[in-house]
């Protein structure tokens, strides 16, 4: 089975906070990445400024950072999920 690369982070938000951002769940025996309430709640703060108004440019660019560690947490809970399944055939 061949791991796909990781996908690099250029840089993180400025809010997003150093320590308790991410918390882990456990789904069927498998350790799964998430988003603390408290950062997902910000993301939705962004989000909902958005469709009522315009994001400054700073917000917009803290959004999409956002948005690529969202990414980059989908990556590592597939490829922890994948490789649980593929051990357990």
């Amino acid at each position: 089975m061949t791991i796909p690369l990781l996908p690099k982070l250029d840089r993180l938000p400025a809010s997003l906070p150093i320590e308790a951002a991410v918390r882990i769940e456990l789904e069927e025996g498998i350790p799964i990445f998430r988003a603390t309430v408290t950062v997902q709640s910000w993301i939705e703060e962004l989000l909902v400024k958005q469709q009522q108004s315009s994001l400054s440019e700073d917000e917009e660019q803290e959004l999409d950072r956002y948005e690529q560690i969202d990414d980059y947490l989908s990556f590592v809970n597939r490829t922890v999920r994948n490789l649980f399944l593929t051990q357990n055939q």
